[in-house]
């Protein structure tokens, strides 16, 4: 089988490690030469293109399954709606107009597209209700990954952690109360590749998390302890939000926590079933010095 991953990062890159170890054909496309150098070192086909160039879209190759897993960043609102609405629109376009077209379309979304539940459960029978701006653009998305005559398979991520993402140093400074809802990297990968190989959740949207949201004031008391380290500040929702507005406010504002049931039903198994687990690697890598 041949994938072809849109956006190989931090996500992408795993999911072709892990393809490559099963033995499929993996090409990722990037930006930089620098990206496609590494991706190369990694037994991974490079492709250096812009995503949200018609003419460097035709030039992608055919492949058995698309992954769109690029990411804007911390670009615009203006740039990721160029990105995920526009560019992804003409990537559908483009390849189920081909003569070998995809069978499989797959695409990386964000639990932020539910909004704020004010700290109840959400699962993919809650409605969407994108607050932030970003959060809308990747609503409209889901919305032209549905509409695709490909069969789809939307993975809405919660917030993605691991390597070079522990973001220690942050936690163990000060931390604001509310409920977080975590996957590992190697988790999110994981899912997507156990989608793929296993011919899973066709035409499903899947809530990709750990299933075990926790209370942050609780888990950075945990890290503190185990790093050897004062417990770090401790902020209330209305401190934290002091002297914030916009996307900024909304995010720190929004609660929920989310489950996994469907996830586990299709019988992927969380390698991290919480980030008290998922941040053990990072602790022997603080408590040595080294950057985790």
């Amino acid at each position: 089988m041949h994938v072809l991953v849109l956006g190989c990062g931090y996500v992408g890159r795993e999911l072709g490690r892990r393809l490559l170890d099963a033995s499929h054909d993996v090409t990722g496309v990037v930006r930089s030469k620098s990206s496609a150098d590494s991706l190369s070192a990694e037994g991974i086909e490079p492709v250096r293109g812009d995503l949200t160039d018609p003419d460097a879209i035709s030039a992608l190759p055919d492949a058995d399954a698309l992954v769109f897993a690029a990411s804007a960043g911390r670009g615009s609102v203006a740039e990721a709606r160029a990105l995920y609405v526009d560019g992804l629109r003409t990537i559908v376009s483009e390849f189920e107009g081909r003569e070998s077209p995809p069978d499989r379309l797959f695409l990386t979304s964000t639990t932020g597209v539910y909004g704020d539940h004010g700290g109840d459960w959400v699962d993919e029978s809650t409605a969407i209700d994108p607050e932030r701006p970003k959060a809308t653009v990747i609503a409209e998305t889901e919305a032209i990954v549905h509409r695709s005559d490909i069969d789809c398979t939307v993975a809405r991520f919660a917030g993605l952690y691991g390597p070079g993402r522990y973001r220690i140093d942050a936690y163990l400074d000060s931390v604001t109360a509310g409920w977080r809802n975590s996957v590992h990297r190697d988790d999110a990968a994981g899912a997507l590749a156990w989608f793929l190989t296993e011919d899973v959740a066709r035409e499903e949207t899947i809530l990709v998390c750990d299933g075990t949201p926790v209370d942050r004031w609780e888990f950075a008391d945990w890290l503190a302890e185990r790093c050897g380290v004062p417990a770090p500040e401790k902020l209330t929702v209305e401190e934290r939000l002091d002297g914030l507005d916009g996307p900024a406010s909304l995010r720190v504002a929004s609660q929920k926590r989310c489950r996994n049931d469907r996830l586990l039903e299709l019988g992927y198994e969380p390698q991290y079933p919480s980030v008290y687990e998922g941040y053990e690697p990072a602790i022997d890598a603080y408590q040595r010095g080294e950057e985790p």
